[in-house]
């Protein structure tokens, strides 16, 4: 039987791992959003658009909050930059804040706070959350994500594209 690693080392791992730019520093990074953080609950990310698709060159800001159930439960992920993808639910404009103390089915989700939640059967690698997880893994799905849904993408350039006519 493995041994479980508290949630600081697991933390302070990841943390060593985006600052080091191990993993998948070409797609996304991440870190603590305030270096004083001693619980390691805040940080951000970034994960940069799929060459070859509609989202190519361009730099969606995430933040994402450990609760104190990382790594046994997901973290919540907020968008800073708008995105319009198949796994965020558009349905609903309000933030689903009691679905992360919920532990079944709500595993399931990751929430957003600009009021959109992620539905991660809608990401079959992550459809059942994971201790082994890592922010990473959820930064490099929702890119995979990105990078094969060109409706979503056509949805979002339309979006902006009829912004900037307006503006």
């Amino acid at each position: 039987m493995a041994a479980v690693v508290p949630r600081n080392f697991r933390l302070l791992e990841e943390l060593e791992n985006g600052e080091k730019g191990r993993g998948a520093a070409e797609a996304c990074s991440y870190g603590l959003a305030n270096g004083d953080d001693v619980s390691m609950t805040d940080w951000n990310g970034t994960i940069l658009g799929p060459p070859h698709s509609v989202h190519e060159n361009r730099i969606y800001s995430v933040n994402i909050k450990c609760g104190e159930n990382y790594p046994d439960s997901p973290p919540s992920i907020t968008f800073v930059s708008k995105v319009n993808l198949p796994c965020v639910d558009s349905r609903t404009g309000q933030v689903r804040l009691h679905a992360l103390t919920i532990r079944k089915p709500a595993d399931r989700y990751i929430i957003l706070t600009l009021g959109k939640k992620v539905d991660l059967t809608k990401l079959p690698r992550l459809a059942v959350w994971k201790r082994e997880f890592t922010m990473e893994t959820i930064l490099l799905e929702i890119r995979r994500q990105a990078k094969h849904d060109k409706k979503a993408g056509i949805k979002l350039y339309t979006k902006e594209y009829v912004l900037t006519q307006h503006v």
